[in-house]
């Protein structure tokens, strides 16, 4: 516990220090900051330090990074815009995907897997759903299982009662002022458990994409933590990389 409060101390410590300076103007908009490594020498912390309070500074709307490392999903070779949602992203494919909403209840941050610590809300509403199109055999397969965790404020709040605004998760989040300005997302592979196999009508022990992908507002609020299992027949994870701004 006393390592992990002085790794937040010395985190926190880099994130005001550098939040000052760039408020104060000593960089010019555009200038470049110093490497990870120099940074790590200057403060004496590890680069994993840094790194993390970079990402509470993107997360700030303070810095910003421009052709820089990223990710994203693709289907059937087509880039996915997340920002979008996945019925949205999808349907720009030209695929037809069905959305079938499991369910939708409230969840303790606790029962959230993968949430990460800095999401500080003290309740959220998960809404299942799975993605459907139609298989080789003219009937419907499904092609992936998601829990979008959101969070419990406002007419979100109701969701449980009231379902999705239009439909759609994206518009319920957007009627309550909540968009998602950035974020962090993390993809590994997954082997379904006998809950998910019966979901996804899949042989238990079935590898699937697993994503998880937290977005936050401009001010580092919570908007959306999605858990997502991908059919890899259909999906995959591309990687792009240049100078970081």
């Amino acid at each position: 516990m006393y390592m992990s409060v002085q790794a937040h101390g010395k985190r926190q410590l880099v994130v005001e220090t550098l939040a000052d300076r760039i408020s104060r103007g000593a960089f010019r908009p555009g200038q470049r900051l110093d490497g990870e490594h120099q940074l790590a020498e200057e403060f004496a912390v590890s680069r994993g330090t840094i790194r993390q309070a970079l990402g509470e500074l993107q997360r700030r709307n303070l810095i910003s990074t421009r052709s820089g490392i990223g990710s994203f999903v693709t289907f059937d070779g087509h880039a996915l815009d997340q920002r979008l949602g996945w019925a949205q992203a999808l349907a720009g494919t030209g695929v037809e995907v069905t959305t079938t909403v499991l369910g939708i209840e409230p969840v303790a941050p606790a029962d959230v897997p993968g949430l990460p610590a800095s999401a500080a809300v003290e309740q959220l509403v998960a809404v299942r759903r799975v993605r459907s199109a139609t298989g080789p055999d003219g009937g419907p397969r499904v092609l992936s299982f998601e829990c979008a965790s959101v969070p419990a404020v406002g007419g979100l709040r109701e969701l449980p009662t009231t379902g999705l605004r239009d439909g759609s998760l994206t518009a319920s989040l957007r009627a309550e002022g909540l968009v998602a300005d950035g974020g962090e997302q993390s993809v590994d592979v997954h082997a379904l458990d006998a809950r998910e196999a019966a979901i996804l009508a899949r042989p238990a022990g079935t590898s699937f994409l697993r994503s998880v992908r937290t977005s936050f507002d401009r001010q580092g609020g919570l908007v959306e933590h999605v858990v997502s299992l991908l059919d890899p027949e259909h999906f995959r994870l591309q990687l792009s990389f240049g100078g970081v701004a």
